[in-house]
């Protein structure tokens, strides 16, 4: 089987692209490299805008992955328009050319922000979206999108994903329990905003182990599925990056409680993907820390601008003299 995967040499890709070629498919990736490469040497990589992909690029493909586009709220606010743009109409188009191409399955990384503010309950797949800020507006779009197009020759699976975190090749320090680590390990003390709201966060691990079965589930399967490795208010996450930092590396750590109002609140129902894709969580945030700890010699210059997407996205349209 030949997957492209879109936005392949990111921060997921850049984990889930050697784990597919260990499984023996044949992976090339289609991305800008904005923020480096760092896949094995043997990945076919194609360096042009996904826009620019036609029919006959995608021909000889069996699935395409969809990783691509802006990836987080800082970076949609910034530039509202790209972010509509990349997250919206980009995933539609490649979905829409997939199927016209032959492809049998396009596989959306999607996210439990399109939730938005929710009441204090389990969402599952079949709970409204009432996300009203840009990030998880066009999250739903691509989605909607690409979900439009399925029928029984072409599967589309969206992966609803909490907020990942965990070591990645291509690390960034701008995820929720990858901030709080660095923070500790910097500066001793975890600012926590708003230690109430809820969020469902997914070990980078697991996010891959989730990819893997959507690409080897039947071949007429499709649908949405929330995805996380469990559901945790932040101030919770907090004190479990606290006592992990301790536990690993004999640090000490105070955590700073803030009450800042949040616009996000949301914890989501993982059973649909257990029933369905057989996919069960293997990780902790306890896990998530060990392994960030295990690789630390790997991104210890926590000041590097290619480890927050903000910086280097406002650099790319600061060299392009663009306006947001």
């Amino acid at each position: 089987m030949k997957i492209l995967v879109a936005g392949g040499a990111g921060y997921i890709g850049s984990v889930l692209v050697p784990k597919l070629l260990d499984r023996g498919y044949e992976v090339e990736v289609v991305d800008l490299l904005w923020f480096g490469n760092n896949l094995p040497d043997k990945v076919v990589i194609i360096e042009k805008n996904i826009i620019d992909l036609k029919e006959e690029d995608l021909e000889k493909y069996n699935q395409v992955i969809f990783l691509a586009g802006v990836s987080n709220d800082p970076m949609a606010e910034y530039s509202p328009s790209t972010n509509f743009i990349e997250n919206g109409a980009v995933p539609a188009y490649l979905s829409y050319t997939s199927k016209r191409a032959g492809v049998n399955r396009f596989i959306y990384g999607s996210s439990c922000s399109i939730y938005g503010y929710t009441v204090n309950e389990l969402y599952d797949e079949n709970k409204p979206t009432i996300s009203n800020y840009p990030y998880g507006i066009s999250k739903l779009q691509g989605e909607f999108a690409s979900m439009q197009l399925k029928d029984e020759n072409f599967s589309v699976i969206s992966l609803r994903q909490g907020t990942v975190s965990g070591y990645s090749p291509r690390m960034r320090l701008d995820l929720i329990v990858n901030t709080m680590f660095k923070c500790a390990v910097k500066d001793g003390e975890i600012t926590v905003n708003n230690p109430s709201i809820w969020r469902p966060v997914l070990a980078i691990q697991d996010a891959a182990a989730g990819y893997i079965r959507a690409v080897e589930a039947d071949d007429r399967l499709s649908g949405v599925f929330n995805i996380a490795s469990g559901n945790f208010m932040v101030g919770e996450v907090a004190d479990y990056v606290k006592v992990a930092v301790k536990k690993y590396m004999d640090i000490n750590t105070k955590v700073k409680i803030q009450h800042i109002d949040d616009y996000r609140n949301y914890k989501v129902s993982t059973k649909k993907i257990m029933d369905v894709l057989s996919f069960k969580s293997l990780n902790s945030i306890d896990s998530i820390v060990k392994e960030l700890v295990d690789n630390l010699d790997k991104f210890n210059d926590f000041d590097n601008d290619s480890y927050y997407n903000i910086n280097i996205f406002k650099k790319i349209f600061s060299s392009n003299d663009l306006s947001p």
